[in-house]
């Protein structure tokens, strides 16, 4: 999942074109994109048009997930889009393991749901070793803004100040073998530039995608997190050559030595440049 795109689950237009933006996942929000007076007509209108779409499984493309809101008013929001178009639900403002087995006890009937929690506190993400290992978590987000406002951290240009809790979430999500976690969205829609910046940051830090909040973004996404063709190229050289070997250890064309960590790393190349539904 290289791109997300968060869409108001109270915006049936923007439903309407949203499997066709390009984006690798689409998100209905029911929580923060929406005002508190339209989290009922939200809930009601993203069910319909989740209705009226086929199973997660049996389509390739874009996934379909659900930003659910926290508390009892998700629990509610969990039952109403637990259909057979939705590959998982993204949990707004998780804050233990018990949050996660919640929506998971909500979600009884629909087994194939897997669920993404959103961090975005402190104790949040101080909880997220075991967060990570709730039942149905796949992978894990930060939401930063909401973060940064309850830690009182102001990042500066470069986003530095952002670095340990970034790495923290990347660190967990390996340690539970989950997904690489998605970025944070930038909510400058219009500076391209600075967007590829900080998603090559991002990409380099470990993370597997990034959420985004306008259309414009995704190819600017899609883009940094699509292995060049030079990357695949030299991981298939590692790969095939470590291989051949046959003994564990093998020598790249420069005679740089290569082990299974470096094969595994190129591996991880490989897949990555698998098409959005692909196997």
């Amino acid at each position: 999942m290289r791109s997300a795109l968060y869409v108001p689950g109270d915006r049936p237009d923007m439903l309407a074109k949203a499997l066709g933006r390009g984006a690798d996942a689409v998100i209905v929000d029911l929580e923060d994109g929406v005002a508190p007076a339209a989290k009922a007509y939200a809930r009601n209108t993203a069910a319909r048009w989740l209705e009226e779409l086929p199973p997660a499984g049996s389509r390739p493309g874009t996934e379909i997930w659900v930003r659910i809101n926290p508390g009892g008013p998700g629990l509610a929001d969990a039952r109403a889009v637990a259909l057979p178009a939705v590959a998982g639900m993204v949990v707004a403002k998780a804050e233990q393991a018990d949050d996660l087995a919640a929506v998971a006890g909500a979600l009884a009937s629909a087994p194939w749901i897997a669920l993404c929690p959103l961090l975005e506190s402190a104790a949040a993400l101080l909880a997220a070793p075991l967060m990570a290992r709730a039942p149905r978590v796949t992978r894990m987000q930060l939401g930063e803004a909401d973060f940064c406002a309850d830690t009182g951290i102001v990042p500066g240009p470069d986003e530095r100040e952002l670095l340990w809790p970034r790495t923290q979430l990347t660190l967990v999500s390996a340690a539970a073998r989950l997904a690489p976690p998605l970025g944070p969205v930038s909510t400058d829609f219009r500076d391209l530039g600075a967007l590829r910046r900080s998603t090559t940051a991002l990409k380099r830090l470990g993370f597997g995608g990034r959420t985004c909040i306008h259309p414009a973004q995704l190819a600017v996404v899609n883009e940094v997190f699509t292995p060049s063709s030079a990357e695949l190229d030299r991981a298939r050289t590692l790969v095939e050559r470590f291989e051949r070997a046959g003994s564990g250890v093998a020598q790249d064309e420069s005679g740089r030595m290569i082990d299974e960590a470096v094969v595994r790393g190129a591996r991880r190349v490989l897949a990555a440049a698998r098409p959005p539904g692909g196997h």
